[in-house]
């Protein structure tokens, strides 16, 4: 079964930059639409950011965008979320997650279209 793996986490001050990056074995992910959620302690997983097989489509939680930047590298099976002008808010457990289906761009905000997801990296803001 294809896996997900998340790194880049770490504490950070705010004001300052992290780059996460989620790596896939086992299958390609190429075709499909991948995205970022976070979780904190406390909360439900919330979507964080989306990107469809191409590239050329993104969405952005309202609380991220201008801020994060998502992207993705087909050729090596990889996801990347450069995060600038880190918050406190932002704390949390990031997860990577693949779309259910390939060559779609369905409701890429939402959890339940997504059916593989790694293990999370902690990201951690200071002040």
């Amino acid at each position: 079964q294809a896996q997900l793996v998340e790194f880049g986490g770490g504490l950070v001050q705010a004001g300052g930059s992290l780059r996460l990056s989620c790596v896939a074995s086992g299958r390609t992910f190429s075709s499909y639409t991948m995205g970022w959620f976070r979780q904190a302690p406390g909360k439900e997983r919330e979507f964080v950011a989306a990107i469809s097989w191409r590239g050329g489509s993104t969405v952005y939680a309202d609380s991220v965008k201008g801020r994060f930047t998502i992207s993705r590298d087909n050729a090596k099976n990889s996801m990347y979320l450069q995060m600038n002008n880190l918050k406190a808010e932002d704390t949390a457990v990031y997860y990577c997650a693949a779309d259910k289906f390939p060559d779609r761009w369905l409701g890429p905000t939402e959890l339940r279209e997504y059916d593989s997801w790694g293990q999370g990296t902690q990201v951690t803001v200071s002040s």
